[in-house]
């Protein structure tokens, strides 16, 4: 029996030893919390004091209460601007200030210590701090909604980027094999109207490669990857450059060469020089001329390519470098333009932090400029300076 009756005994101290545990980890819980929301209302638990003090002068030095006064709603204008509390806290807030200011200056008016008209600058007071939380909040809005279309955008940017990227690689292989069996038949038949049918699906095949890799270039300008600077002799680059295009049955010559070395990727320049050297003959005939020189002043190099072709209209110069943009379409048709290559070029010189432009006259040819830094020092100011042009004001 004695056995017994000890288990309920026993039970009843387990079960008392439990609750003890859960009201003694309630009450740390308890106090954490109350810990954590003093921690995380300090300030606003000093401006209360603060304002209680500040009525409490109103009160005794009644003479004086008109600096206490303004120093209250002076705290309550600094402090909403640091805590930006939600509406019906701020509107609480205002009328317990109200209220209390208002109150106490009525109570002095009832008992002749003040002026009747003082009493009227607490409502107005009030009205003009609710009328600067109403800019204040419509302000927060407005930034908010700008952040999301920032955001949004930035998204639709990098899956773009994504898209072009999948597309330039999924093109590849197959423009790839079919160029190669294009090729194949082009110098395999013996029947010419064939191999003219070759060579044309050669050409076409040509140009959408070219057109992968341009694509897959722009999608790849902001990366960190994008450029691999070294030392470039910019001499070397151009001689280097002319030499690869000689073939090309137009008027070739070198201009003025700066021996000067800059750090940049010199296989990205060689693609800007390309792009800018191929918009020269697609637009000049074989006998017109077309000059590369590069000169060099203060802290900046320019590669330039000049040529005698058809030149572009005025109205024309500010969209040339924009993507898919061709002055006029039937001709770069012809000519198999796809209206990249002066983006690319935009591209290459922009993540160099230099810059492009273009000097024209119709009927008389173009000049264009790539403008580049020549140190590390250099390249940041270029990088500040097109930063600041950015930025809207």
């Amino acid at each position: 029996m004695r056995g017994r009756s000890a288990e309920p005994v026993a039970g009843e101290a387990a079960a008392l030893r439990a609750s003890a545990a859960r009201e003694h980890s309630n009450r740390i819980l308890s106090l954490n919390r109350i810990r954590s929301l003093a921690l995380s209302s300090w300030v606003d638990v000093a401006w209360v004091v603060f304002i209680g003090l500040n009525l409490l002068a109103m009160r005794v030095f009644p003479a004086w209460q008109t600096v206490p006064f303004l120093i209250i709603w002076v705290s309550l204008t600094a402090i909403y601007g640091f805590r930006l509390w939600r509406l019906g806290s701020t509107l609480a807030t205002v009328a317990v200030v109200t209220l209390a200011t208002g109150g106490l200056i009525g109570w002095q008016v009832l008992r002749g210590q003040q002026d009747g008209d003082y009493l009227a600058e607490v409502p107005l007071l009030a009205m003009m701090f609710v009328i600067m939380v109403w800019h204040a909040r419509r302000r927060q809005s407005a930034m908010a909604e700008m952040k999301r279309i920032s955001e949004h955008n930035l998204l639709l940017l990098d899956q773009q980027r994504q898209f072009l990227q999948d597309v330039s690689h999924e093109l590849g292989t197959p423009i790839t094999i079919a160029l190669g069996h294009a090729e194949l038949i082009e110098h395999a038949t013996t029947d010419q109207a064939i191999a003219e049918d070759a060579r044309v699906a050669v050409d076409e095949l040509l140009r959408m490669r070219r057109l992968a890799n341009r694509l897959l270039l722009l999608a790849a300008t902001d990366g960190p990857d994008f450029l691999r600077s070294a030392p470039v002799d910019v001499a070397e680059l151009m001689v280097e450059t002319l030499h690869r295009w000689s073939q090309t049955p137009r008027r070739w010559s070198l201009g003025t060469l700066a021996e000067v070395s800059m750090p940049a990727d010199a296989d990205r320049l060689m693609l800007a020089l390309d792009a800018l050297i191929e918009n020269a003959v697609d637009h000049t005939g074989s006998d017109d001329r077309i000059e590369l020189s590069a000169t060099a002043g203060g802290d900046k190099v320019i590669l330039a390519v000049s040529d005698s072709g058809s030149g572009i209209a005025a109205a024309d110069l500010s969209r040339i470098f924009g993507r898919f943009s061709r002055i006029d379409a039937g001709r770069s048709r012809e000519i198999g333009g796809f209206g990249l290559g002066l983006a690319v070029v935009k591209a290459i010189a922009e993540a160099h932090h230099g810059s492009v432009q273009v000097r024209s006259t119709v009927g008389k040819g173009s000049v264009f400029e790539l403008m580049l830094p020549t140190s590390p020092a250099a390249a940041d100011t270029a990088r500040q300076s097109l930063e600041r042009r950015a930025v809207p004001r």
